[in-house]
């Protein structure tokens, strides 16, 4: 079965380009040209994974991103943008995009970001699907990984991670006690160099305290190492 794939973008041009170019390379493609259009698309359709323009009508991709993540629907998005702004590329992924891309891009480089990202969440849902004893279990105090079926518990609750997330909080934890340096976690967790942009671990770091920490400015598992990086680490007392 073809991965199908919402491209959202109010520009014809560049909704035509990537929907001829995935075609070709093998996708089922569905097009919104606004927001509000692709926010009910992608909550009625399911699609495998959302190609979404910052600067949409009617709502906006952050809208649109954060709305979907608010509503529990963790489809995979790629953003795209015209704006060079850090803070619109940070802001984004603080939403829940899992990457971003700047116009003007190559559609090949886009179908090379799609795949990787679908390839990504293939191994979730394989792994999800695997029966048996589960050999991929981690925790840490009142934290619990299950890397065969990527989930994750805090104090017994199902974490609502993001791909990314989970694949950052899973890599602090099979490292516990290390110091793991920026861009030792950009390297292992986005296997490309996201513009040599070590904000993105931050971002993400700050992410899984607010769901693991009982207070974020104290953090008990995931510590910062100054001028280092990060480690997760046990709690006293667990």
């Amino acid at each position: 079965m073809k991965n199908r794939v919402l491209v959202v973008d109010d520009e014809q041009s560049i909704v035509t380009l990537l929907q001829y170019n995935l075609e070709q390379a093998g996708f089922d493609v569905i097009t919104a040209m606004d927001g509000e259009e692709g926010k009910q698309i992608a909550e009625a359709q399911s699609p495998d994974i959302i190609v979404l323009d910052l600067m949409l009508p009617k709502m906006d991709g952050m809208e649109v991103c954060k709305q979907l993540r608010q509503n529990k629907i963790m489809t995979p998005i790629l953003m795209l943008t015209a704006k060079e702004d850090e803070f619109d590329k940070i802001l984004g992924l603080e939403l829940g995009a899992d990457d971003y891309m700047v116009k003007p891009f190559s559609p090949r480089e886009v179908i090379a970001r799609v795949k990787a990202i679908l390839r990504r969440t293939q191994i979730q849902t394989e792994a999800g699907q695997v029966s048996g004893e589960e050999t991929g279990l981690l925790q840490i105090g009142n934290l619990k990984i299950n890397s065969d079926k990527y989930e994750a518990y805090f104090n017994d609750n199902l974490l609502e991670l993001t791909l990314k997330e989970f694949e950052l909080l899973l890599y602090l934890a099979q490292n516990k006690g290390r110091v793991m340096t920026r861009d030792q976690l950009l390297s292992a967790v986005w296997n490309y160099d996201f513009a040599g942009d070590t904000r993105i671990v931050d971002v993400h770091i700050s992410h899984l305290r607010e769901k693991v920490e009982a207070d974020t400015k104290k953090p008990a598992y995931i510590k910062t190492i100054r001028g280092l990086g990060y480690k997760l680490e046990e709690p006293k007392g667990e």
